[in-house]
C-alpha cells in the first residue's frame, strides 16, 4: 500500500539535520515521524555515510530516515542511500525531472523541493514525477530556507492537489500558523529546534511536536486528516 493512501490525525513531523544518535533517539521518543540527514558538504549539518548509518540503526522502524541531497549525481544518491539504509530522498537543488524519475525508478520515495521565490518553483510541480513536494522560500547562504519565515499560504494550492511538506522559519511559536496557512501534510523543522547548527534540543523537539498535535486537535476533522508522506 502506498504511504499516501493512509490518513493521519495530524501533519507528520520531520526533524531535519540530525548529526547524533542520541538526539535522533530523543526525536523518536518525542513522536517524530521522520528524521533527516544532510549530505550537502557546505552545510554545517552535513554528516558522513557512516554516521547516517549509525543513526538509522538506532531508530525504531516506525521513524523514517530521509537523505537530503543538493544537486548530487543520481548514482551517488543511490550509493549513499544503499549504504546508510535510507528509503526516502529529499532533493533540494536544481535536479531535473529526469533525475527524479531515476530516483523513483530505483524504488526510493522522492520528495522534490520547490521554492516560492527561486527555481524550481511551484509552477514546475507538474513536470516532476516526485512522490511528494517540499515547499519553502529561498535566499541566504544555503539552499534551504535559512530559518526565514514566509507566506506559508503560498503552498496551499499545491497541498490541495499533491502530498506536500512545508519548511522554513517554522518554530514552536510559528508552526500553528504555518499549518493553518498551508494545510500541508507534513512540517519540516531544523534550526527551529536547535541549540546550535546540527545540535537538536530534546526539549524543543518535544514542545514542537506537542504544539503540532495541539494545533491539529483544534482544526475541523476534515482539515485535520492529512496524507501520510513518511512511511
Amino acid at each position: 500500500m502506498s504511504p499516501f493512501a493512509v490518513k493521519c490525525e495530524r501533519p507528520q513531523v520531520k526533524i531535519c539535520g540530525l548529526t547524533r544518535t542520541d538526539e535522533a533517539l530523543a526525536c523518536a521518543a518525542a513522536g517524530a515521524d521522520a528524521v533527516g540527514c544532510v549530505f550537502y558538504p557546505k552545510s554545517p549539518r552535513c554528516v558522513s555515510v557512516d554516521r547516517a548509518a549509525e543513526i538509522r540503526r538506532v531508530l525504531p522502524r516506525r521513524v523514517a530516515m530521509v537523505g537530503v541531497f543538493v544537486d548530487t549525481a543520481v548514482e551517488d544518491v543511490l550509493d549513499i542511500c544503499g549504504r546508510a539504509g535510507i528509503a526516502v530522498v529529499q532533493l533540494h537543488g536544481r535536479e531535473t525531472p529526469g533525475q527524479v524519475e531515476q530516483i523513483v525508478s530505483a524504488g526510493l520515495i522522492a520528495i522534490k523541493t520547490l521554492f516560492t521565490n527561486a527555481h524550481p518553483s511551484l509552477n514546475d510541480a507538474e513536470t516532476y514525477p516526485a512522490d511528494a513536494f517540499l515547499v519553502e522560500c529561498a535566499g541566504g547562504p544555503l539552499p534551504g530556507g535559512n530559518a526565514r519565515a514566509w507566506d506559508w499560504s503560498a503552498a496551499k494550492p499545491l497541498a490541495a492537489k499533491v502530498p506536500t511538506v512545508i519548511a522554513g522559519g517554522i518554530t514552536v511559536e510559528t508552526v500553528c500558523r504555518a499549518m493553518s496557512s498551508a494545510a500541508a501534510d507534513a512540517v519540516d523543522v531544523s534550526s527551529g529546534v536547535e541549540i546550535a547548527p546540527g545540535r537538536k534540543s530534546p526539549e524543543l523537539v518535544a514542545a514542537f511536536i506537542d504544539e503540532v498535535a495541539r494545533c491539529a486537535a483544534g482544526l475541523p476533522e476534515t482539515d485535520r486528516l492529512t496524507r501520510r508522506i513518511f512511511p
